[in-house]
């Protein structure tokens, strides 16, 4: 394999993340991962450094290398700041949310998850169009809130599916929907999704499915699935539904993508209750690496990291507490990389 470097941004996070990503770094060095790191700061540590969550610098690292891996960010509370991650994902165009689910904790109550979510992360609900007006004599009795999607959005998004599909060998795509009630913005999804789904008629099999049937179908038949893609508010509830298949959010791990970057993250807050103590769960950011690693096209060491955490956690004797165990940050990160091939 080629032995150039690759220059990334590297985001550490608040609360854990310091300490999950000492540890991801730790495995990714060990397997010799060609990133060439840029740090900077974002959430509290931004706010702290000079103000701002998302620093000019940050954002311009990210430009530059267009590839980051993202610890846990806070948003503080007032003072006009917006949402890290909603700025990221206008600044860069990330529109496609990426969320594998895949059983690694063996003997739970579903055995066999493979199912990946792609959620479009620019438009729908999300894009918050909100404003009061007056109603029952209150001049702010009223809560509305609007969304809306384009046909040129809801075309790239099911379109980044089937070729997600096609690229990973995957045999289904299933277009979830409220078009049955959301007649205009969520039947626009529905329509383009169809005409989508024509170009990769004989490749890749489509089925459809209204999002509350789809939720009912993940808990009690979720191996039916294969590749799920969705509206931003739809995906956002399901992706951490599926999270709760295979053992919570501590197993989640997640990318933002489009042509611009690519920003590969621990889909899982910044837990400052157990920020310092040496218990936090790096498991998330570790996944969010492996699919940064077969980003770039390195499935060699993608795939020593993920025979290294199968062999870990099935064997059952090394997890943090929130798997069960009783192990620390750093006695996970020890057996994980004594198990690496």
């Amino acid at each position: 394999m080629s032995s150039r470097t690759i220059p990334a941004t590297l985001i550490a996070g608040d609360g854990i993340g310091p300490e999950i990503m000492e540890s991801v770094i730790e495995i990714l060095d060990a397997v010799g991962a060609p990133f060439a790191w840029e740090k900077h700061l974002a959430g509290m540590a931004g706010v702290d450094a000079v103000n701002d969550p998302l620093p000019k610098e940050t954002i311009e690292s990210i430009r530059r290398t267009g590839l980051a891996l993202k610890g846990p960010l806070t948003t503080p509370v007032g003072g006009g700041f917006k949402s890290i991650n909603v700025t990221l994902r206008q600044e860069f165009g990330l529109y496609a949310n990426l969320r594998p689910t895949k059983t690694i904790i063996p003997g739970g109550r579903y055995e066999d998850i493979d199912l990946v979510i792609v959620r479009e992360n620019l438009e729908g609900y999300y894009a918050a169009l909100e404003h009061t007006v007056p109603a029952n004599g209150d001049p702010k009795g009223m809560a509305l809130s609007g969304g809306y999607v384009t046909r040129q959005e809801c075309d790239r998004i099911v379109r980044f599916a089937f070729d997600y599909a096609v690229k990973n060998n995957r045999k289904k795509v299933t277009l979830v929907h409220k078009a049955n009630i959301i007649k205009q913005m969520s039947g626009m999804f529905l329509e383009e999704g169809r005409k989508v789904a024509e170009e990769y008629k004989g490749r890749v099999e489509v089925d459809e499915s209204i999002v509350d049937a789809c939720a009912m179908r993940l808990v009690t038949n979720p191996w039916q699935f294969d590749v799920i893609v969705t509206t931003n508010l739809f995906g956002d509830i399901l992706s951490d539904q599926t999270a709760g298949l295979v053992g919570g959010l501590g197993m989640a791990p997640g990318a933002n993508i489009s042509d611009k970057a690519a920003v590969f993250e621990a889909v899982h807050g910044s837990a400052p209750d157990i920020a310092g103590k040496g218990l936090a769960n790096p498991l998330a950011l570790l996944l969010a690496a492996v699919m940064m690693l077969r980003h770039i096209g390195r499935q060699d060491l993608a795939e020593r990291i993920d025979a290294a955490i199968n062999s870990v956690i099935t064997s059952g004797k090394v997890r943090t507490r929130d798997l069960g165990g009783q192990a620390g940050t750093k006695d996970l990160t020890a057996a994980l990389k004594q198990a690496l091939n």
